[in-house]
């Protein structure tokens, strides 16, 4: 009977971890789509030369390229004006796949620390 029990739970616990899908994509890895999606203060489109500029913790809006992936979950993103690291949890995929040439509008803060400024991803969604 404990093994039953243990094999139910362990089936259940990978079901969870299975579903949440979505993120960057580079051609070779599908992904599941997930709904959902965040709601919260919204922001004035700027760039990303203006936000190399703005205080830590600032809100913003950016539309532009996800152009790859740096690091776990850090990216190189780039409109108009230039390039910065932004910063998207897998949470905040909310299930969306998105590629190189994908433009994408993001919302987050800026998080300024010592020389290096990023973006804190908090929303995501993909723009026609």
């Amino acid at each position: 009977m404990k093994k039953i029990a243990l094999v139910t739970l362990l089936a259940l616990c990978s079901t969870a971890v299975f579903a949440q899908q979505g993120g960057f994509v580079d051609n070779n890895a599908p992904q599941a789509q997930q709904q959902g999606g965040f709601s919260g203060p919204s922001a004035t489109l700027t760039t990303v030369d203006k936000v190399k500029s703005m205080g830590d913790d600032t809100w913003v809006m950016l539309q532009g390229n996800i152009e790859q992936r740096v690091g776990d979950e850090l990216y190189t993103f780039r409109d108009a004006t230039g390039t910065i690291t932004v910063e998207i949890d897998q949470k905040r995929w909310n299930g969306l796949s998105v590629g190189p040439k994908d433009k994408v509008q993001i919302e987050g803060k800026v998080d300024k620390e010592w020389s290096n400024v990023e973006i804190d991803v908090k929303n995501i969604k993909k723009v026609n």
